[in-house]
This record gives C-alpha cells, structure tokens and sequence, in this order.
C-alpha cells in the first residue's frame, strides 16, 4: 500500500496513457513501475549514460528495465581505465577547447568496469537493470542474441567471456578468425541492483577504422594498473546477412519483444515501446509499467540527470579517475619490457621516465645527456617544473616551455632539440 504522500503523487496515474515527458522521473521511480522499456532519441553518449545511472540508482528495487540507444561517434572507456593506454588521444575531440565539431569523436569515461569500446549510429546499445538475486552474466546477452537469431543472424552466440560473437561464415576466406567479436559487455553491481550493458555492432561504418581511435601509441611505454582491454578481431552483424534485409529498428524490436519474454512484461508496454513516437520523446504507463522515448530534455530537467552529465563531460571525471601509471621511454624495475626505438633525431641517450598519479606528474626523470651527473641535473631541473602538472591539461607548446626551463643552459641543447622532445613526448601523450 502506498504511504499518503506517494497516493497523493500518483492519483492522477491513468491507465495505458501518454504524459508530459517532464512526469519520465516520477514515473521512473513510482513503486509499481516493475516494468520499464525505453528508447533514446539522443545521441549524446553523455545524455544516455546519464540516464541510464539515474534509472539504476532511482527505479525501484525490483524492477527490471530495459534502455536501447545509439552514440555518436565516441570512446568509451571503463571507469578503472587509463586513456593515455586505451585510445589514441590524438585522434578525438580535444575537451580543453570548447564544444566538438559534428564529426569529431569524443572521449567518455563511464561508470560500470569493462574495456574500452568504440560507439557510432550503427552500434546499438542495449542496457538492462534488474534485480541483484535474479541476475547471471550471460543472461541478458542471451537475449540479445535470441533476438539476432530472430532477424537471421543465426551464426551469433555467447562465448566464455560473455561477449557475443560471430562465427565465420562458409564461404569466408580460410584466413579469416574463426569469430568476431561483434558485442563487448560491462556490469555494474550495487547492493540491491544489477547492471549489464553492452554495444551491439550492427552496422558500422566505422569498422575498418576502429583501430585509429582505439590503438594508442604510448602503448609500448606505459604500465598502469587497472582494466586493461582484451584485444579482439570484430565484425558487423550485417556482414552476415548478405542476402536479407537488415533494420536496426527489426533488431530493436526483436530485443524488446525478448526482454518481454524474458520478464513477463504487459504487452501494452511492448506495444507502446515499439510504436513510441520516433521524433519527439513521449512517455507511457500502465498499472505496473512504463514505456516510451527519453532525450535530451530528461537531462534539462531532472536534476539528478543533469548532475551525471556534468560529471561525466568533466576533465576530472575523464582524466583524473585514472589509475596510477608509469611511462617510460626505457625499461625499469618495475616495466623491464624492450621500448621502442627512439626517434632518430633524438639523442640516443635521451631517457624519459613519469610517474603519474590520477593523472599528474608525481616523479619524473627527463634528460638527453650521456653525462650522467649532467643528466641527473636536467632530469632535476624538468622536475621541478613538471612536478604536480596534470597531463590532460599539458599542450604541446607548454611541453617545449617546461622542457626549455629544465633543459635549456645545457651545452649542446638548442631550441631544436627541444622542440623535437616536446614533439615526441606530447605526442604520445595527447599533448
């Protein structure tokens, strides 16, 4: 029974109706919503991530719900991950200045573990919230794949890393992996609530060019703790359907149609969630559900919404939360691996060594002397100005200014050298 104050918010609930979208949040977080399907009329990666922490953090305990939407071109990376390690920085949209251009790719850090994954239009993503004691790992992922089989992508299944792949097909080359990955997942449990979500590579097409944005260059330099990614070969599902027809809207429908099996929802809530109006957001309810459209507007007005926004464009959220790290441009204790070859024109002797913790400089060897007093005297000159800087907000020209202050005075180092240093080490490092 509901208490006085919550009967009084509800008593204008009408049966399998249309409201304001300014009632997604009470309604979201009504006691009898056991049952939720949403769609995002919004690309923003921001925006969807957004909503989808405010439905895990405000539906109720036993609710189960299901969010689908696509992102524009972006990373995202798990919240123990390091950027400098998972993606070419250089490659994306640069935070420090202002919005990004339509066609540029952004840099998101989510909530939940995971790796790193690259998001466009044609990459659905489906999220599912759902009661702690009920849930299993490949459970959901199941489902997404039922509903591949569905629309004729038959050759899809769960592998032992709860990723979805595909397997090659028998009039594929010999040389080709026996299966593509084409569906990573990321899982976040709290104490009442589960979590699972993943993207779905439908139709990309951006397959071919994943690896501009998710190869990293430093790669070879840096250890850090945390998750790091497990490469793998991936796919588009439509790959596999040469002869059929393909709809990223039947794919839609078909997870949605699942999701209702899966859980036993009312099929007015399925009927609304596959008619919801695909150009404004419009909500609907039942009884014991509730289903619809969400976008940008939830974020203007939920607070709760718009707080998560704020955190996840912020620097400190996306740079900051990185574990500690090292980097060096030679092996160490800690990192005895063989290091790529320095730039020919750089001195051979040239040693650069970071340590970093949440993202600043808090030890640091730099020198280009073969003399090791006299490179022990650079490397403490460097520090004393590269000490505490953050390196997300380190631009190239204020890599030659730092470097020229501890560098600078040295026989044999000319602006050139200089140059050439901070043009290497910035770029590794997103500079």
């Amino acid at each position: 029974m509901l208490v006085p104050a919550l009967r009084s918010t509800f008593r204008g609930i009408r049966h399998n109706s249309s409201y304001p979208v300014h009632q997604f949040a009470e309604l979201a977080r009504r006691p009898s919503s056991l049952h939720q399907i949403y769609t995002s009329l919004s690309t923003d990666p921001y925006v969807n991530l957004s909503i989808e922490h405010f439905l895990l953090q405000n539906a109720p305990d036993q609710s189960s719900i299901l969010f689908l939407y696509a992102n524009r071109p972006c990373v995202v990376i798990g919240r123990n991950q390091n950027p400098w390690l998972e993606t070419d920085l250089r490659a994306l949209h640069n935070d420090r200045n202002g919005a990004p251009e339509e066609e540029e790719a952004v840099f998101v850090r989510r909530r939940s573990g995971g790796g790193a994954v690259f998001h466009d239009e044609g990459n659905l993503n489906y999220s599912v919230i759902s009661p702690r004691t009920s849930f299993t790992r490949d459970k959901h992922a199941e489902m997404v794949v039922r509903a591949l089989h569905g629309v004729g992508a038959t050759n899809i299944s769960v592998n032992e890393r709860h990723d979805i792949v595909m397997a090659r097909n028998e009039s594929d080359d010999a040389n080709e992996p026996l299966t593509r990955k084409v569906s990573g997942s990321a899982f976040k449990l709290t104490r009442h609530r589960a979590l699972h979500h993943g993207t779905c590579l439908l139709d990309s097409p951006n397959i071919h060019d994943l690896g501009k944005y998710l190869r990293s260059s430093a790669r070879g330099y840096i250890q850090a703790k945390g998750v790091e990614s497990v490469r793998s070969p991936v796919g588009n599902v439509s790959a596999s359907l040469a002869d059929s027809f393909f709809s990223m809207q039947g794919v839609v429908g078909g997870i949605i149609e699942q999701f209702a099996r899966l859980y036993g929802v009312n099929p007015d809530a399925v009927l609304r969630a596959q008619r919801a109006h695909a150009n404004e957001p419009e909500v609907f309810a039942g009884d014991s559900w509730v289903a619809g459209t969400v976008s940008e507007v939830q974020g203007e007005q939920e607070p709760d919404i718009a707080k998560g926004i704020a955190e996840l464009r912020s620097l400190e959220w996306k740079y900051t939360q990185t574990p500690r790290f090292t980097f060096s441009t030679y092996p160490i204790e800690e990192d005895p691996r063989e290091r790529p070859p320095l730039p020919a024109s750089l001195p051979s002797s040239t040693r650069a060594f970071l340590r970093l913790q949440h993202g600043a400089v808090v030890e640091s060897h730099i020198s280009v002397s073969s003399d090791e007093s006299i490179a022990s005297e650079q490397a403490s000159r460097v520090h004393a100005v590269l000490n505490g800087q953050k390196l997300h907000e380190m631009t190239l020209a204020q890599w030659s200014e730092i470097l020229k202050q501890g560098l600078g005075g040295t026989r044999g180092i000319d602006d050139a050298l200089v140059k050439e240093l901070a043009r290497f080490l910035g770029g590794l490092l997103g500079g």
